[in-house]
């Protein structure tokens, strides 16, 4: 793809992340025009409106267009990893240590945001080390050890959660179940979130040539120059520290970074400088307008907005697999 082209492609879909956020800070119980909604941004016009833009949506529509970001980007970043367009950001088992995080803050009766993004982040990060000192083994690990190791852990981090949730008090089971189906509505301060998606992203786009020699496969990448075994280490990394911080922020959500990386990779190919931005301004996007629906289609009542994910993206996910059944590994 020329350069013109691929600049094209990513300010349309920046132009739609944006209109994704304006719709997600315009929709709602009090509905607001554009021009309402930038007044409001501003500090101007009637303080009702300013009240629920800048205190009660901002801060969630920011919340959400980060962690879709930064799930997209995981998964573009894990498929490279794996060598496997089907791979998700979640098959490490991050997700559920974040989960096993949360759930023990909960039930020690952390409520307040910062203790649960801690115990959640902490949890994330120890199954990311328990995941990568496994598979590492003998001293070395390939796509399969690393795979069949975090859904090893992944499905202990199940039973983990399966266990705390049936221990739980009847008043907190609730939280818990939503959080785990992911809940944009319990995000707190959304500018941790986007400095984190902006600096993985400058990261990733450091090794953008690099990913694109690894998508060859590793012989080939390391005969071209490339310092494979740092590489892969950055990549494992990155990835897990970017679903880590989404997960912590907004809980559970499937699919996000599976279906956007692929989607995005079979309509602009496979070169990571422009797949790379493309997907996180894709997975920021779907996660604003999957809110907005969460808070808006039930209203005043709200759905998780995992479960709104998963629903958009089973369908599309079985799409793609009956369309192309031969998938070159990526």
């Amino acid at each position: 793809m020329n350069r013109r082209r691929a600049l094209l492609v990513l300010a349309l879909l920046a132009i739609a992340a944006a209109a994704s956020l304006l719709l997600s800070l315009a929709v709602g119980s009090v509905a607001l025009s554009p021009g309402a909604v930038w007044a409001a941004l501003c500090g101007e016009g009637d303080g009702m409106a300013v009240e629920v833009v800048r205190s009660l949506r901002l801060p969630r529509a920011l919340s959400a267009f980060a962690c879709g970001g930064l799930l997209a980007l995981a998964g573009a970043l894990m498929q490279v990893l794996l060598r496997n367009p089907l791979a998700d950001p979640y098959v490490l088992g991050i997700s559920g240590g974040a989960a096993v995080g949360a759930l023990a803050a909960m039930l020690l009766g952390m409520s307040a945001n910062l203790g649960l993004e801690a115990a959640a982040f902490v949890g994330a990060l120890a199954a990311m080390w328990l995941v990568f000192g496994l598979a590492r083994g003998d001293g070395s690990w390939t796509q399969t050890r690393l795979l069949l190791t975090g859904v090893i852990v992944a499905a202990g981090c199940g039973a983990a959660v399966a266990l705390m949730l049936s221990l739980a008090p009847e008043q907190q089971l609730r939280g818990m179940l939503f959080w785990l189906m992911g809940d944009a509505s319990q995000a707190g301060e959304p500018m941790p979130v986007l400095l984190i998606l902006a600096a993985g992203l400058l990261v990733a786009m450091f090794f953008a040539r690099e990913l694109n020699l690894l998508t060859r496969g590793p012989l080939l990448a390391a005969t071209l120059g490339a310092n494979v075994a740092r590489l892969r280490l950055v990549l494992y990394f990155l990835a897990s520290l970017l679903t880590a911080a989404a997960v912590t922020s907004v809980g559970s959500i499937g699919f996000v970074g599976l279906v956007v990386p692929h989607l995005v990779r079979l309509a602009l190919g496979n070169d990571q400088r422009l797949l790379l931005p493309a997907a996180t301004l894709a997975g920021a996007a779907l996660l604003t307008l999957a809110d907005t629906l969460a808070r808006t289609v039930i209203a005043p009542q709200q759905l998780p907005v995992g479960v709104l994910t998963a629903l958009l993206g089973v369908p599309v996910f079985l799409f793609l697999l009956a369309r192309a059944p031969k998938v070159e590994p990526a």
